[in-house]
């Protein structure tokens, strides 16, 4: 087990918004920090914030559009989002 890797990945989505926005990208694949932000109630800065942390950990995939960037969960997102419902 490679345990600095896990600890990556748990620091990732240890954080109460950021577990609300993998849920909200598990219901609304592709959405922008903008949408991201306005949806939950939060500061475009901070949700930006929490996207990088939350893609440098594997979690969040992003995507160029034209004029935007768009993200989604990676498979290793789901599973933590998984993971976060079982110890619910």
């Amino acid at each position: 087990m490679d345990y600095r890797k896990t600890e990556k990945i748990i620091k990732g989505f240890s954080n109460h918004r950021r577990i609300q926005i993998l849920q909200l990208l598990k219901n609304e694949p592709e959405l922008s920090v903008g949408e991201i932000s306005e949806k939950l109630k939060i500061d475009h800065r901070t949700a930006s914030q929490h996207i990088i942390k939350m893609n440098n950990s594997g979690l969040v995939m992003k995507r160029n559009d034209i004029n935007t960037v768009r993200h989604k969960l990676t498979k290793l997102g789901l599973s933590a989002l998984q993971f976060c419902r079982i110890i619910e």
